[in-house]
């Protein structure tokens, strides 16, 4: 099967574009897929320039470099939707690239043929609306820049995702059931993430451990809490510094990871007394592996998540999470055996309760890992693949 995949870039820092990269390799190495990759970046695949006698009956990724605009975060996506439908089209006239279908994670194109769904716009514009002030997303500008950017994007999820001819896969049952109550799509598949847990293990954890204790300077006493995503006022972290001020008197640190701009959060921190608490992070000069490794407990007590792939994650490497019903992932933790699922991710009284019971318990935070790391051994990245896979078929 020939695809052209839409995306645009491919790493395994950030959770959609790691579990892109998990889907890709399974469909070439597994299934024998031609894959054709349109995207402005790419790393950690293994690619080929042009189908050439050595790959001729095998799968192989080939890289269809897009340019990329520069700008504000709109007009580089502006850009990015129209040179890569244009290279595609040149591609097909000039090249003679016929493709069995496009698949796109999320909003990258206007005519995919499939696409798994992970964040939803619509819920991300709603959650904008709900009564932030200007400072709270950081200034007027770059509010104004948020609403516009997620109008345009909810645009968009309407004109797509109301096509039938559209194949839409979500990434768990409950982005499935939004894509439902808000576009009528009653026919959507789910296609859960996975977790590659040889890469993400409690020996791999233990092992990592000190030498990454020693990278943040955490001594031996600190309890250390983990978010690690991007978007995080959605993540949860305004609740989750609420929360530490709350518990100003436990030896606990918090190590933010990410892409965001953490001068907001570091202000929000210094008003509740607790900078001093808090390591900031981002996701581009560090290996995951060794944030989880640092961790003792992960928190993201989400308002909205299609799926949550950093908890997952942290259960397979025997960490006690804290998630939300309003995150997809909850729908593999079972509340008081996997992990904690709170049920108001706004509640702070509820999360700082929380968090002190698993500071002051260390058999419970031991039980509830180990128990994650069983449960979350079923969730592996091949039967994503397989499942994804009876898609393609089914379109094709």
């Amino acid at each position: 099967m020939r695809i052209a995949v839409v995306s645009p870039f491919i790493d395994r820092r950030h959770g959609t574009e790691r579990a892109l990269a998990e889907m890709l390799e399974r469909l070439v190495g597994k299934y024998v897929c031609e894959v054709h990759l349109y995207a402005e970046r790419v790393e950690d695949l293994p690619l080929e320039n042009k189908a050439s006698p050595a790959t001729a009956g095998n799968g192989f990724i080939c890289w269809h470099k897009v340019p990329r605009i520069p700008g504000p975060h709109i007009l580089r996506f502006i850009g990015w939707m129209f040179l890569n439908g244009l290279l595609r089209r040149w591609d097909q006239l000039f090249s003679r690239q016929r493709y069995d279908l496009v698949l796109s994670p999320g909003i990258n194109c206007l005519q995919p043929d499939v696409v798994i769904v992970h964040a939803l716009f619509f819920r991300l514009q709603e959650l904008a609306r709900a009564g932030e002030s200007a400072a709270a997303r950081g200034g007027i500008l770059r509010g104004l820049h948020r609403r516009v950017y997620y109008a345009l994007l909810a645009a968009l999820e309407r004109h797509v995702y109301t096509n039938r001819k559209i194949v839409l896969a979500a990434v768990s049952r409950r982005t499935a059931n939004l894509l439902k109550e808000q576009f009528s799509r009653n026919d959507v598949a789910i296609v859960p993430n996975g977790v590659d847990c040889q890469e993400f293990s409690p020996a791999k954890r233990l092992a990592l451990r000190g030498t990454a204790r020693r990278k943040w300077a955490l001594s031996d006493s600190e309890c250390v809490l983990l978010l690690l995503g991007n978007d995080w006022r959605v993540k949860g972290l305004p609740a989750v510094l609420e929360a530490l001020a709350a518990l100003h008197e436990l030896p606990l640190r918090l190590l933010v990871a990410g892409n965001d701009d953490p001068a907001q959060f570091r202000h929000r921190a210094t008003e509740l007394g607790i900078e001093n608490k808090c390591l900031w992070q981002t996701t581009d000069a560090v290996d995951v592996t060794e944030l989880y490794a640092a961790a003792d407990i992960y928190v993201s007590p989400s308002r909205e998540d299609s799926f949550g792939l950093p908890v997952a994650e942290s259960m397979a490497c025997g960490l006690p999470v804290i998630t939300s019903k309003y995150a997809g992932v909850a729908e593999l933790v079972r509340d008081g055996v996997d992990g904690i699922v709170l049920s108001d991710p706004l509640d702070i009284s509820v999360l700082v309760e929380t968090i002190r019971r698993l500071q002051s318990d260390g058999d419970l935070r031991r039980r509830l890992g180990q128990n994650a790391t069983e449960t979350i051994a079923a969730w592996n990245w091949d039967r994503s693949a397989e499942s994804l896979w009876k898609i393609l078929t089914r379109r094709t």
